[in-house]
């Protein structure tokens, strides 16, 4: 990406550009808010383990990557992790600067780790030195820029629209005072004069800086860790770029700006030379733990391995296929659908529930009714290969775009920096009740009144019954339909809540989950589809009718769509909608107490109140993910902590499907496991600040208060319930019922997906008729542990 910018041939440019690209690539993309969807935050350092990468942040951005040890102290005491716990994870460190024994490591448990601190920049050196609150300075008039530069359509204007980065900045910094108010004499003009091309103020910069090629990856590393969400907004740009093999250079142009203040201050305060020096020898040291950094990661091993074991107990044995389904339901795997597939099974005998990511394999750009836009909904990994819309084409739709655009025009109305105090003034008094009732709960709740979506342009027959027949492989569905199977995609009705879309499905790009459910649905429903599909194996019942549905995580209600007539099935639609309602009922009264302030009655409640700051906990609590027959888990109370997918390997010929799950849902799955781990325990870093505060910019993304950094990841009050931490948070630990060779085939196809397992950012097991059978080791190697359950 930047590379391809360079100009100077000189081998010491190259280095440093080098190490800026290699800088760059360990941000991690943060995704506007409009369709949001989790990301690993450490998606750069997944060719280290966790200790090392925990030195690499102190370093760049002075934050630990483990809880508090006084938690870990709280649960050793309470005999949460076990000596045998503990034990096993020493044993399973590799570093030789662990506690030389078990007694040494409590005891370390039980003292205080050293501070994190950061190695400092020039700005903070200088500011030090000089009295003025430089990285303040630069942190305002940098968001301030960032704010208009990367506008959304929610501003009314933008100061240099469709211009690179980096000579908007330096059209925007010759003439912003700020700086020059603040004390830094000429800085217009040295904005103005630097290098034509971002590399080339890169090179100078660090020339200037005098940093050594061996200093300047961790670096640049600090200087966009200082950055924040802006420097994570760009690497977004970037990865959108690159997913249509393009490329973007805004990351590195953002780097140069910063380089130039940096550039700058130095010459200001001569005085702060030495010690900088200083802090370049200290970047061009090895990135190495510390002790106290090994200590902390052996005992989040060992929290790891406490849950571990928890859940090896919860697991029951496999149990074979009763007659016929009364009721099949599929729905997502994310964890909310944990809870509400138990209480569904709870309802009847013969219910039986699926899981399969929320896109349901299709990857479709959609058009939604009244849109101009094209969403994509599907997984972030993937590029779109079919496009649907919910367009009618008729007056109605016209209306309805009419409708949607001025709908938009008055929201960026009354955000506007001037209009929206006339819109205060003119419009309150009207808002007073609309906003009592909003803050009561009361207000209306929005139904989902779009046509049924359709493949843009219709596929041929042997369209519909390729991807129907690869869809259901998938899905591990090939035999044993019941007279009703529902699909359920899953959304999350909030109110006033930027993060909105978070609470959505990940699998849909950070959208509800009802197109593609219903787009399934008519898929498997059409006579074409049904026809070919014995040529792939399959064979659909005659009265097998799917039926596609939404379910709101939010209220636990399900919403079934029709769109075709079934009078035949009418009786049994009406005793789904029993069930559903029946199971809702039961997921609500075991999600309330988790709540803070809610009761069963209320907690639908919430999704209609514009104050409530936890709606609910979305995917708060993930630990784990599992591939296997329903079989495994079924009757098992997991929590809502698990990640469940249907699998069954015995049909999966040549593993193609487990494949497909190693490469996309356990990967989504870690993201969002790892989001929330990053929002846990480094919240300064990649946290989203408290909501209380929060203001949106430029439609990408929030600031708290009136500007500044830009905050990526999770709101403070999406992991924490006011008194402790509502999300524990883990490593992802995945279970898998396949062969254990073949698990290791895939992994060897896919080194990317290896290295986090063999650097620890996930844990891998092999499950044998739902029992836990061996555990996967760095390199490829598997160990049967008789602490967890070993299947005979």
């Amino acid at each position: 990406m930047f590379m391809k910018h360079i100009r100077i041939a000189p081998a010491r440019s190259t280095h440093l550009l080098a190490a800026a690209e290699t800088a760059m690539r360990a941000i991690p993309p943060a995704f506007p808010l409009d369709a949001t969807v989790a990301v690993n935050p450490f998606l750069g350092q997944a060719g280290e383990d966790l200790a090392t990468a925990a030195a690499r942040m102190a370093r760049v951005a002075g934050v630990p990557l483990t809880r508090p040890r006084a938690d870990f102290a709280r649960q050793i005491a309470s005999g949460q992790i076990t000596d045998d716990d503990l034990a096993a994870a020493l044993i399973a460190c590799p570093s030789p600067l662990k506690p030389r024994d078990l007694a040494m490591l409590k005891a370390r448990a039980i003292t205080p780790a050293a501070a994190t601190q950061p190695l400092p920049t020039v700005a903070e050196l200088a500011a030090e030195a000089t009295g003025v609150d430089w990285p303040a300075v630069i942190e305002r008039a940098f968001g301030l820029w960032a704010a208009g530069q990367f506008d959304r359509g929610q501003a009314l204007w933008s100061p240099a629209p469709d211009q690179a980065a980096w000579p908007a900045w330096q059209a925007w910094a010759g003439r912003d005072l700020t700086p020059e108010i603040a004390g830094l004499t000429g800085f217009c003009a040295h904005a103005a004069s630097a290098p034509d091309t971002a590399d080339r103020a890169v090179v100078r910069a660090a020339d200037r800086l005098g940093l050594s090629e061996a200093a300047a990856e961790t670096a640049f590393h600090r200087l966009l860790m200082d950055l924040g969400g802006w420097a994570q907004h760009a690497r977004w740009l970037l990865w959108q770029a690159e997913l249509a093999s393009q490329t973007d250079g805004t990351l590195g142009d953002l780097l140069a700006i910063r380089l130039v203040w940096d550039e700058a201050l130095l010459a200001h305060a001569p005085q702060i030379a030495e010690r900088w020096q200083g802090v370049v020898a200290a970047h061009a040291a090895p990135v190495t733990p510390t002790p106290d950094q090994v200590v902390d990661a052996i005992l989040q091993e060992a929290a790891e391995r406490a849950y571990q074991r928890r859940l090896a107990d919860a697991l029951v044995t496999a149990t074979a296929p009763g007659t016929r389904p009364a009721l099949q339901a599929a729905f997502c795997i994310d964890v909310r659908s944990e809870v509400i597939r138990r209480a569904l099974e709870c309802q009847a005998p013969g219910i039986e529930t699926l899981g399969f990511a929320g896109f349901f394999g299709l990857p479709v750009a959609h058009g939604a009714q009244g849109s101009d836009v094209v969403e994509n909904r599907l997984p972030v990994l993937l590029r779109p290969a079919l496009s649907s819309a919910s367009s009618t084409g008729d007056a109605e739709e016209q209306r309805t775009r009419i409708l949607a655009r001025t709908v938009r025009a008055w929201g960026r109305f009354r955000q506007a920096a001037v209009s929206s105090f006339a819109f205060v003034e003119a419009a309150g008094p009207l808002f007073g009740v609309k906003l009592v009732k909003d803050a009561l709960g009361l207000g209306g709740r929005a139904g989902d009144k779009a046509p049924a979506p359709r493949f843009v342009g219709g596929l041929s027959a042997e369209a519909k019954v390729e991807t129907a027949a690869k869809v259901l492989r998938a899905m591990s569905l090939t035999e044993g339909f019941g007279r009703v199977v529902l699909l359920l995609g899953h959304g999350a009705q909030v109110t006033n809540n930027p993060h909105e879309s978070a609470y959505h499905c990940g699998a849909c790009g950070g959208h509800t989950g009802e197109v593609s459910a219903r787009l399934l649905a008519q898929l498997l429903n059409d006579p074409e589809t049904r026809a070919g599909l014995p040529d792939h194996g399959i064979t659909l019942p005659d009265d097998t009718l799917f039926v596609a549905g939404l379910h709101d995580t939010t209220t636990d209600e399900i919403t079934l769509y029709d769109d075709g007539p079934a009078p035949d099935h009418a009786p049994d639609l009406v005793q789904a909608q029993r069930w559903l309602r029946a199971a809702g009922a039961q997921a609500r009264a075991e999600r309330a107490p988790r709540l803070p302030g809610a009761t069963a009655a209320r907690v639908a409640a919430r999704a209609t109140n514009w104050a409530e700051t936890r709606p609910e906990w979305g995917l708060a609590g993930c630990a784990a993910f599992i591939a296997a027959p329903r079989a495994a888990t079924a009757g098992a109370d997991l929590g809502g902590r698990v990640f469940l997918h249907s699998y069954d390997w015995t049909a999966d010929d040549g593993f193609g499907t487990l494949e497909l799950i190693l490469t996309a849902p356990v990967v989504v799955a870690s993201w969002i496991s790892l989001q929330y781990y990053g929002s846990a325990v480094a919240p300064a870093a990649f946290g989203g600040g408290t909501k209380l505060l929060h203001n949106v910019t430029g439609g990408i993304g929030v600031v708290e208060g009136n500007g500044g950094r830009l905050r990526p990841g999770l709101p403070w009050q999406a992991i924490h319930n006011g008194a402790r931490l509502a999300h524990d948070p883990l490593r992802l630990s995945v279970l898998i019922e396949a062969p254990e060779d073949a698990i290791t085939d895939v992994l060897g196809r896919h080194p990317d997906i290896a290295l986090l397992f063999d650097n620890g950012w996930l844990h891998l097991f092999a499950l044998k008729q739902g029992r836990i059978a061996a555990r996967y080791r760095p390199g490829g190697t598997w160990a049967r542990e008789p602490s967890l359950a070993v299947a005979p």
